[in-house]
C-alpha cells in the first residue's frame, strides 16, 4: 500500500491533487478513494491522521497513476481485489529506477510483474492471451490527462471561484489554482498586466483586471 507521510520523491512532487482531481483523473469514485484508504488499500501520499480535516487527503503524481493501472486492471482486465491489494503493495515497494522500466503483464485475471533490469524476472507462459501495461505509458497517459485537466477555456477568462480553495481558504482563478491573493499582491506593489502574465504565464488580462477589481463579495 501506498502509506500517507511517506518520503517525498522526486516522483510525487511533480504534482500534489485533491481527492476530486483524483477521480477525475483516475475514473475512481470519491466515495471509492475513501474506501480504499480507510480499508489500506491505497492511501494518498500526503493525508493527516485526521482524516476530518480539510484537503486532507492529497494524492502525488505517482498515486495518480497507481489508481489508473489499478482501475484498469479490475475494469477492464477483471483482476479481482484480493489479488489487486498485491499489486498495488507492489507498485508502492518498486524503487524510484524501477518505477518507469517496469512492465505489467496479464495473464488471465493474474498479473505479473517483469523489470528488465532484474536478474530474477518472471517470465510469460507461452500460450495464454497476455496484455502489458508498461508503467512508462500510465505515467505518460496520465501527464496527458492532467494537462488535459489543468488546460482553461475562454470561458474560464477573468472569473473568479470561491467554491474552489487552496491554502487556507483563498479564492482562486477559474480553471487554476492560484490564488487571486498572490496576483493582488503583485498589483499592490505596482506591477502592470503584462509583468504579472509573465509571472503567471497561465492567467489572461482579464484575470488580471479580475483581480484589480475583487473585493471579495463577488466570487462565484
Amino acid at each position: 500500500m501506498i502509506a500517507g507521510g511517506s518520503a517525498v520523491t522526486e516522483t510525487d512532487l511533480i504534482g500534489a491533487f485533491s481527492e476530486e482531481d483524483a477521480a477525475r483523473l483516475t475514473g475512481v469514485s470519491i466515495y471509492q478513494l475513501r474506501d480504499w484508504d480507510r480499508s489500506g488499500f491505497l492511501r494518498p501520499s500526503y493525508a493527516p491522521e485526521d482524516r476530518r480535516q480539510a484537503y486532507s487527503r492529497v494524492y502525488s503524481f505517482r498515486d495518480i497513476v497507481s489508481l489508473r493501472v489499478l482501475n484498469a486492471l479490475r475494469n477492464e482486465n477483471g483482476v479481482p481485489m484480493q489479488h489487486l491489494r498485491k499489486v498495488a503493495a507492489e507498485l508502492a515497494h518498486l524503487g524510484e529506477d524501477k518505477w518507469t522500466a517496469t512492465v505489467l503483464y496479464v495473464l488471465g485475471k493474474r498479473v505479473v510483474f517483469d523489470d528488465p533490469r532484474d536478474d530474477k524476472r518472471r517470465e510469460v507462459v507461452g500460450g495464454q492471451r497476455v496484455f502489458d501495461i508498461p508503467l512508462r505509458v500510465a505515467i505518460s497517459d496520465t501527464k496527458r490527462a492532467i494537462e488535459d485537466l489543468n488546460r482553461r477555456g475562454q470561458s474560464a477568462y477573468g472569473h473568479v471561484l470561491s467554491g474552489r480553495f487552496v491554502q487556507n481558504n483563498q479564492p482562486v482563478f477559474e480553471g487554476t489554482r492560484i490564488p487571486v491573493a498572490s496576483v493582488k499582491r503583485y498589483l499592490e506593489c505596482g506591477y502592470g498586466t503584462d509583468e504579472i502574465l509573465e509571472e503567471f504565464p497561465d492567467l489572461s488580462a482579464d484575470d488580471i483586471e479580475a483581480a484589480r477589481t475583487f473585493d471579495g463579495s463577488h466570487a462565484a
